[in-house]
């Protein structure tokens, strides 16, 4: 074949390629976005399901304004916030449900975003905070607040962030070991919070029983009690991690092909590491402080989100949106009028978890069963 009929035969097919009929460039479902100064791969199939689980939680969110032990219509509660409402209907709308529907929409989505970041940095589905520690070194941070007496707005809130910070640091430092490994991540982690529950339990028992029995009921995981107070610590920090973090996403899933495969594409492992941590934590201590420590969301909701995206890879938004929408669906099944009491919404979610864990070892031993 003369060099001329070579040049002809590739053009032609990378034409094939490019046209409609050809091979797609981009992978099955993905568009490319560009701009003068930014680009981006979107997945049709991960935006429309991040779609519709936000819609799903902002449908349960509405549920939870009208419903409780007063029924209200959808138009008092909008009348409520235009301010042309009783004071009663008022009351209840902005005082009590407002910043309790707003806490769990804005809590799910944090926890679920935490959750998303370590099971990518440490490549391992069980990578979540409630598993590795953070979660109950926040717990602990605001227990040893409570048993030296101070208990004021703005104590319980800096104690469990301070508390998860220490205990991010301390995991951080004894996986050290010419860097870190999700694996060593995982056992360090899941050792340092069984040393931290054993010393929560003993910080219950030297409190006051008044004390003890109102942190215990906090350590439950509940947001029965959540104001505006709680809200705005929530807001502002969810206001500065999620952007730091969505602004290091790419990053973030190049490493799950490797330390060496990543650093040898420019990068810094580390930095990225500890900034992913930092900001997850952050949002994990923050949740913490104001409504306890709330189990299974930062586990589940990324991995729920991965299958129903069907993506490569855990993704940040839409693992957001059904931590949303499981916290949320957890708060009315707590405070259903089924219920003879209203629970904390941490229970609703340990269930829901066990469920989630049974299943996944079934479809794992299933598929162990059909690969032999």
């Amino acid at each position: 074949m003369t060099l001329t009929a070579e040049r002809r035969s590739a053009e032609e097919s990378l034409a094939a390629d490019q046209s409609p009929t050809g091979p797609p460039l981009f992978g099955p479902g993905t568009r490319p976005v560009r701009t003068s100064s930014f680009s981006a791969l979107l997945h049709t199939r991960t935006m429309a399901v991040t779609l519709l689980i936000t819609a799903a939680a902002l449908a349960v969110a509405g549920w939870n304004m009208v419903s409780g032990s007063a029924m209200l219509g959808i138009t008092e509660v909008i009348q409520a916030f235009l301010g042309s409402a009783d004071e009663g209907t008022t009351r209840v709308v902005l005082e009590w449900r407002a910043p309790r529907v707003l806490f769990t929409l804005l809590g799910g989505a944090a926890l679920a975003l935490a959750g998303a970041v370590f099971q990518s940095q440490t490549r391992n589905p069980l990578g979540s905070p409630d598993i590795i520690g953070f979660s109950t070194g926040a717990y602990t941070g605001a227990l040893l607040m409570a048993a030296v007496g101070f208990t004021g707005l703005w104590a319980t809130p800096i104690a469990a962030i301070l508390g998860g910070l220490a205990t991010g640091a301390a995991v951080y430092l004894l996986a050290w070991k010419r860097g870190v490994s999700g694996l060593r991540i995982i056992i360090v982690g899941i050792g340092v919070s069984i040393f931290l529950s054993s010393f929560n339990t003993y910080l219950l028992t030297v409190l006051s029983l008044e004390t003890a029995m109102s942190v215990a009921t906090w350590g439950a995981g509940s947001v029965n009690d959540i104001t505006w107070n709680h809200v705005y610590p929530l807001l502002a920090v969810t206001a500065v991690a999620l952007p730091v973090m969505l602004a290091h996403a790419r990053q973030m899933r190049l490493m799950e092909m490797g330390d060496d495969a990543a650093s040898g594409l420019g990068i810094r492992l580390e930095r990225v590491r500890l900034i992913q941590f930092t900001g997850g934590i952050l949002l994990v201590a923050v949740v913490t402080a104001a409504a306890g420590p709330i189990a299974f969301i930062a586990l589940v909701a990324p991995q729920l989100a991965l299958r129903l995206t069907a993506a490569s890879s855990v993704q940040l938004l839409p693992a957001a949106a059904m931590g949303a929408l499981l916290l949320t669906a957890s708060d009315a099944i707590a405070r259903a009028e089924t219920m003879p009491v209203s629970l904390p919404v941490g229970v609703v979610t340990l269930v829901l978890g066990g469920a989630y864990l049974v299943w996944l070892l079934v479809v794992m031993g299933r598929s162990k069963r059909g690969n032999r």
